[in-house]
């Protein structure tokens, strides 16, 4: 089986946020698949600005085992690429099926469009954009403008797909809800992100906290993410709270303002140094530190399509506290490993108080347990390789 995975972006581009990690992950167990052959395109852009780019030459290609990694030079935009387009065809014929894992990109529709042109089946992830994108009223207000931007693309989308040799692949129910308004009578696949679990963790070492109860949020700062709610929430307590932010602000979308504004209204409050303290971005040993030094991990999003730090906190033994708009972790309080609350100042303050008077450590440990059930990489490997094989399988009888 050989299978082409098309996406604007790619590991170590982590600037762009959970996707980056998930497709990564994704691959990298596929290709461990016997009878796959797994190539990805995909371009150098490493962050907003155009000379934000990967240094390709000093890439390490052993963290891409059993397939082939394309780099193509962006040229323009967050990761318009002559190279990738040129390329595009040939690798689209090679391919017994591709995977596009991009939605508003410039990749999507020269992708879809080439796919119907030499039919080939596709299995396309959105991974939360429209899902984003239906939510975002809530947080950042679209102009009517980019309304009518984004509803001709999905038009010009829908034109290019054929039903009968496409699946729609969602990490959550709620996503699919939200992408069958636009893409209606598709075929959908559902099927999480995965997260690696540790085979060996730091313990947590609580007893360094003096009494404290430790919080801490991951993710990009962006409007959708609710932190500002986080920040009065924590204001409202009247017990020892610290909170540690890691994450970087995103340029589109109000990120960077609403970055800047998040400091002034921790200074506001009264918060700044005492309590929180932005951290900047973390990855590898230092993200693992950064969990093992907390005692809670609060996510207070709007909306977020799978949320893999959800995840992520619970394979390193974290209890979280889940906003209640994230549908797909109301689960967190049947396993009895986190709480699932509004996301309003008053709900999260109670959430914390209530906590803190919780077994942590069992908490940490069921939630870990759960996440080796139901988020092995290996078994999302496995479940979209069934995909892929009925996808392909059934492209041969479409004329």
């Amino acid at each position: 089986m050989k299978i082409l995975h098309v996406t604007p972006t790619y590991y170590p581009a982590t600037y762009w946020g959970g996707p980056i990690f998930s497709v990564y992950h994704m691959n990298n167990a596929l290709a461990e698949l016997p009878g796959v052959q797994l190539k990805v395109l995909t371009t150098d852009s490493a962050g907003p600005k155009l000379v934000d780019r990967l240094d390709v030459a000093s890439v390490d290609r052993s963290q891409y085992p059993n397939q082939m990694v394309i780099f193509t030079r962006r040229v323009a935009g967050v990761c318009v690429s002559i190279e990738l387009l040129r390329r595009l065809p040939a690798l689209i014929r090679w391919a017994d099926g591709v995977h596009l894992t991009a939605t508003f990109s410039f990749p999507t529709l020269p992708t879809l469009a080439l796919c119907r042109l030499y039919g080939k089946p596709v299995v396309w992830s959105f991974r939360g954009a429209l899902l984003d994108d239906q939510n975002r009223h809530a947080y950042a207000p679209q102009s009517a403008f980019k309304h009518l931007i984004k509803a001709t693309w999905n038009r010009l989308c829908r034109w290019c797909i054929s039903p009968d040799r496409v699946a729609l692949h969602v990490t959550t129910e709620q996503e699919r809800v939200a992408v069958s308004r636009i893409y209606p009578e598709s075929r959908f696949s559902i099927i999480p992100n995965g997260v690696e679990v540790p085979a060996t963790m730091p313990q947590r070492d609580r007893t360094k906290s003096d009494g404290w109860l430790r919080l801490m949020f991951m993710g990009r700062f962006a409007p959708k993410k609710g932190i500002e709610n986080l920040l009065q929430a924590v204001a409202k307590l009247d017990i020892p709270v610290s909170l540690d932010l890691y994450g970087t602000s995103t340029v589109g979308q109000g990120g960077r303002h609403y970055g800047e504004g998040l400091i002034s209204l921790a200074r506001e409050l009264g918060l700044m140094e005492s309590t929180v303290r932005f951290r900047g971005q973390v990855t590898g040993d230092a993200k693992t530190r950064a969990f093992t030094a907390s005692d809670v991990c609060i996510i207070p999003s709007y909306s977020e399509n799978f949320c893999i730090v959800v995840a992520e906190a619970l394979a390193m033994g974290m209890p979280v506290i889940v906003s209640s708009k994230l549908l797909q972790w109301e689960e967190v309080v049947q396993q009895n490993c986190g709480l699932w609350v509004d996301n309003d100042p008053e709900s999260l303050a109670q959430a914390i108080d209530r906590i803190r008077d919780m077994d942590l450590s069992a908490m940490g440990k069921n939630g870990k347990e759960w996440v080796m059930r139901e988020f092995d990489w290996k078994r999302i490997a496995r479940d979209m390789r069934n995909v892929y094989d009925n996808l392909i399988e059934e492209a041969k009888y479409v004329h």
